[in-house]
């Protein structure tokens, strides 16, 4: 089993920037797509950001340019480097491993079956 635990989330004003942690426990994640989605209230989840065991990246076209993905496997993380928010990225977001998520290209929640809880993200005007 895996365990997700996302931190670094907050309340920022626009144009701002913050960095999301998920830490991995319970086992290895080095081998794993791990993703960042999204979601809003009153919307459904989305994709944010992924990347691929072998460090291959992907993004939404919302996040792409301002966001970064990365991972450390020595220390089991990921991070979400988020530069230039607005009001619009106001939402949850939550990290995701999965043993397979390259079979749906990484952008949908269906290839991860591991979650965290989730941080909430406030941009304000």
């Amino acid at each position: 089993q895996v365990q997700l635990a996302e931190s670094g989330g907050g309340l920022v004003q626009a144009g701002d920037s913050l960095r999301l942690s998920c830490a991995a426990s319970g086992r290895t994640v080095s081998s794993y797509g791990m993703g960042w989605f999204r979601q809003a209230p009153g919307k459904e989840r989305e994709f944010v950001a992924a990347i691929s065991w072998g460090g291959s990246t992907f993004y939404a076209v919302s996040a792409k340019g301002r966001f970064t993905i990365s991972r450390d496997n020595a220390k089991n993380t990921v991070y979400l480097q988020m530069n230039s928010l607005n009001s619009e990225d106001t939402a949850v977001y939550y990290c995701a491993a999965g043993a397979r998520a390259y079979v749906s290209g990484y952008r949908s929640q269906y290839g991860y079956g591991y979650w965290g809880q989730g941080t909430q993200v406030t941009v304000s005007l």
